[in-house]
């Protein structure tokens, strides 16, 4: 199952909308076949690792990331494939959330004759598909919120400007995170500082992330970076100065979406994005747009890159909240991994309660 894991995660960039699937069939202790799904519309693990392991498939131990499926989508079920190819045995890492799946592939294996685990390295699995099973499950993406600050807790001076706080094996280890989201969000303050573009820069890179920007009175500019490059939506409010207009024949997509405030429904914002079939978003935001998404209780992750700089006092903070008065209303965070990155450390952590 490990190598299986392992084939999955090669489809880390590229396979949205679908889960990141690994697939490994072994016959007498031998590997003879093997498989990952890459690209949706495209051969699933299953029916890769069948076609490399030929007649040889017969009677085989199948070990697999996600549960096979049994619907036609863009492709034929996989289990059709598995039961067609007369394997003995399938080891599945977890069960597929979809409610199209959820199940129906292990039990029709089961009535085939096959054999089949469940279990096996689940954790592993869940994490390579925390978007997709998200999107399942909730109706909601998997929402990272990325931030770049000083020691002393600071993202930008107060004049705004941020270039750069962190080193440059921080912002390239960034794009790692980008390239495998499905979406890239951030607020109107960031788009008017800095005209950011917000694209994925790694070498031989195939997709770029859907672009979203929250922009309560459509300020944003027809000519800014981020609608340059690729698909860019833009949740509004009000359009006080009738820019939609302007905005969609710029090539935008200009979904309205107030809130009882009059101001952007966020939860609303991610279900449509949920629609759309994003499985990932990386919040790149100042700290206002943070500080909305924590009290919403949005957030299922924090990316923090700390810098070895102080900024001081009167520099820009991560989350703008109202000011707490007991210790009891602080957020508690569980922290998932620590590590340094260039100069910097990056500390990945959860909040222990979310939407």
């Amino acid at each position: 199952m490990t190598l299986a894991l392992q084939l999955a995660e090669q489809g880390l960039y590229t396979t949205t909308p679908n889960p990141r699937v690994g697939c490994v069939i072994v016959k007498n202790h031998q590997i003879i076949g093997q498989g990952a799904h890459l690209k949706a519309g495209e051969p699933h693990a299953e029916v890769l690792a069948l076609r490399n392991a030929g007649a040889n498939a017969k009677g085989a131990d199948v070990y697999v990331t996600l549960e096979p499926c049994n619907h036609h989508g863009r492709t034929p079920p996989c289990v059709d494939a598995l039961i067609q190819a007369g394997v003995g045995r399938v080891v599945v890492a977890m069960q597929d959330p979809n409610p199209l799946v959820a199940g129906n592939g292990i039990q029709r294996l089961q009535a085939n004759g096959i054999e089949v685990g469940v279990g096996l390295m689940a954790s592993v699995a869940n994490t390579l598909n925390v978007g997709f099973i998200s999107r399942m499950i909730r109706g909601l993406p998997y929402v990272r919120c990325k931030v770049a600050a000083s020691l002393d807790g600071k993202t930008a001076l107060n004049n705004g400007k941020s270039q750069w706080i962190t080193s440059d094996p921080a912002r390239q280890d960034v794009q790692r995170w980008r390239a495998q989201s499905c979406a890239i969000m951030t607020g109107i303050g960031t788009v008017l500082a800095d005209n950011p573009s917000m694209t994925v820069r790694l070498p031989n890179t195939t997709r770029q992330p859907l672009r979203v920007i929250v922009d309560g009175h459509l300020q944003t500019s027809a000519d800014a970076n981020l609608l340059q490059h690729g698909q860019t939506l833009i949740a509004y409010a009000s359009d006080p100065n009738h820019q939609v207009g302007s905005l969609n024949a710029a090539g935008a997509d200009c979904l309205h979406l107030p809130d009882a405030n009059a101001r952007v429904d966020l939860k609303a914002l991610l279900v449509n994005l949920a629609q759309r079939g994003i499985n990932e978003v990386l919040l790149e935001a100042g700290q206002g747009l943070n500080g909305a998404f924590l009290q919403a209780g949005l957030i299922d992750e924090f990316i923090f890159y700390y810098a070895p700089k102080l900024m001081g006092t009167d520099a820009k903070g991560m989350f703008a909240m109202p000011a707490f008065t007991e210790m009891q209303q602080a957020i508690d965070l569980q922290i998932v991994d620590v590590r340094q990155v260039g100069a910097d450390i990056r500390v990945r952590a959860k909040p222990t309660k979310t939407a």
